[in-house]
């Protein structure tokens, strides 16, 4: 597993994807930052809905993963040597599992750091608010990971399929459709942040209940990482 994960890192740390990553993480930070000088100042559940919920949560944090988990297998699908891998004698979880790990430890610092500055700048300072959209983020990127993970394997084109989720499901679908938040990634990273500062996020009449999102987390990781190693188990690799 150790050698799986180390090689998947150097794989995944390109200097252009890291640059591009470390681009998108900026992004909240800076609109947060002209968000807080103009002089009508959004509320806080405006700053909730549109800047952690919709931009963070709804964009920028799954692109970033979908840039570094689509990689994780796709490459190797692409360039046909996923087979030095599944021909060694180990198990398929022992393949599937470093490579969600390495994709969470290459992505995670971006997303938390963009995270923690931007509740850091939005709410002066307040520990538990930046804490809880921190926390909130990374439950994303697990997620996430997973989700993209998987969706390399069973695709050729991963990134652009991944794009159409984030933009139909993720931002529209679950945007406008109040049934199709219990499918949403977002919702549920969402759902971990108001229950982890219920005094600064004022919960909504669809917002689900902390256990439930948890619940959904634990879910949503574990589940894909199954049929992630399920699809090893079962795939022609060329």
């Amino acid at each position: 597993m150790g050698s799986v994960y180390r090689l998947t890192l150097r794989q995944l740390s390109g200097r252009w994807r890291l640059g591009i990553m470390a681009v998108l993480a900026t992004l909240p930070v800076i609109i947060t930052l002209v968000t807080l000088a103009s002089d009508e100042a959004p509320s806080i559940w405006d700053f909730d809905t549109g800047i952690l919920g919709t931009m963070l949560a709804g964009s920028i944090l799954p692109l970033v993963v979908l840039a570094i988990g689509g990689a994780a297998f796709g490459n190797e699908v692409e360039d046909r040597t996923l087979a030095n891998l599944t021909l060694a004698p180990i198990a398929r979880w022992r393949i599937a599992l470093p490579k969600l790990l390495a994709v969470i430890t290459v992505a995670a610092p971006f997303i938390a750091v963009s995270a923690m500055l931007t509740a850091h700048v939005a709410f002066l300072g307040d520990t538990r608010a930046t804490l809880a959209v921190t926390m909130s983020a990374l439950a994303g990127v697990a997620m996430y990971a997973s989700v993209f993970v998987f969706l390399g394997l069973v695709s050729s084109h991963a990134v652009g399929v991944g794009l159409l989720y984030i933009v139909i499901w993720e931002g529209f679908f679950a945007g406008f459709v109040s049934g199709v938040r219990l499918l949403s990634i977002r919702y549920y990273a969402i759902a971990i942040m108001h229950a982890l500062d219920p005094r600064r996020f004022a919960l909504a009449d669809d917002t689900l209940p902390a256990v439930a999102a948890v619940v959904a987390m634990v879910l949503v990781t574990g589940g894909f990482l199954v049929l992630a190693t399920r699809r090893l188990r079962r795939m022609d690799v060329p």
